[in-house]
């Protein structure tokens, strides 16, 4: 039975695993970005995601990527839109609105994934699962809506610059995964190798992006460096970028984009237990927001 859930289902499983690991590490980032630009600190976790994956390939002998050219070149186009573009925009928009509210932002994803999956891949969904979708989304929203300490807006311009860049980060990060979807679904492509394709691509524009900067990067490396940092720079990409776009792209093979995307934007919900269990309070509209959305993955699980 736990086999056949596995099977059928890896790629609902892959997304909700990431989605948990991108509820940690969204916290951490949100302080990480009070002293690190959102372009170098997108480029530092993404050449300590580039290492894990070579080391895992030297571990496992994973040398062959079971692609063509084509196929590379577009993961690669992927990851300059989706990462290099929509990663770096979402980090700036948590600097101006906090963890929240940058992730009410992200809800926007999961249709606009569904409606761009329908025009360029012409994948359609189920009713049950269309259903699911929004369900999903309304409790997350509920959670995510609920007013917290976290970040006060009294500033019209910083307001509008974060609503600015999250909705680049959830058009970015949409399209981008739609045309991962395509690769994926197209060849017999590893996940983790598409990984690698989608990092390299979003890691060279940013570094194009970073020369194009006025601000010396190696001085302010040398302002921030201490092994503290780090080692909470590298912990945070493992988990995010190495771990979690690893799980977003087998999300992506084995679910539609809709779908995939809905659950990845689930992170919310797993902040939940983390602060319970932190002896944190969690309020009764949370709970219920979360329930919520626990009916609506229900639904995409059973409407697939």
């Amino acid at each position: 039975m736990i086999n056949i859930i596995l099977t059928d289902f890896q790629g609902e499983i892959a997304a909700l695993i990431a989605a948990f690991l991108w509820a940690i590490c969204s916290t951490i980032y949100a302080i990480l970005g009070a002293k690190i630009p959102p372009l170098l600190l997108n480029l530092l976790k993404g050449l300590v995601a580039i290492f894990f994956i070579f080391l895992t390939f030297i571990i496992t002998n994973q040398i062959n990527p079971n692609c063509n050219v084509e196929t590379g070149i577009l993961l690669g186009i992927s990851g300059i839109i989706g990462i290099g573009i929509g990663d770096t925009a979402y980090l700036k928009a948590l600097n101006y609105l906090g963890a929240r509210k940058t992730l009410l932002l992200e809800t926007l994803a999961p249709p606009l994934s569904t409606i761009l999956a329908y025009f360029l891949l012409g994948e359609s969904l189920t009713f049950l699962a269309c259903i699911g979708i929004f369900i999903t989304i309304i409790g997350v929203v509920w959670v995510i809506t609920e007013r917290t300490k976290e970040v006060v807006i009294t500033n019209n311009k910083i307001g509008i610059e974060g609503l600015k860049w999250g909705l680049i980060a959830a058009m970015s990060q949409s399209l981008g995964a739609v045309i991962s979807r395509f690769a994926l679904s197209t060849t017999d492509i590893l996940p983790l190798w598409s990984t690698l394709f989608r990092l390299i691509g979003g890691t060279i524009i940013v570094v194009i992006l970073l020369l194009n900067k006025k601000e010396n990067q190696i001085t302010i490396i040398k302002t921030i460096w201490s092994v503290k940092t780090f080692l909470i720079i590298t912990f945070t990409a493992f988990g995010s970028t190495y771990l979690g776009i690893w799980l977003q792209q087998t999300s992506l093979k084995f679910a539609p984009a809709g779908i995939a995307q809905t659950l990845l934007a689930t992170s919310p919900l797993f902040v939940i237990p983390i602060a319970m269990a932190l002896g944190e309070k969690v309020s009764f509209r949370a709970i219920l927001g979360a329930l919520v959305a626990l009916i609506g993955i229900g639904f995409l699980f059973v409407g697939k």
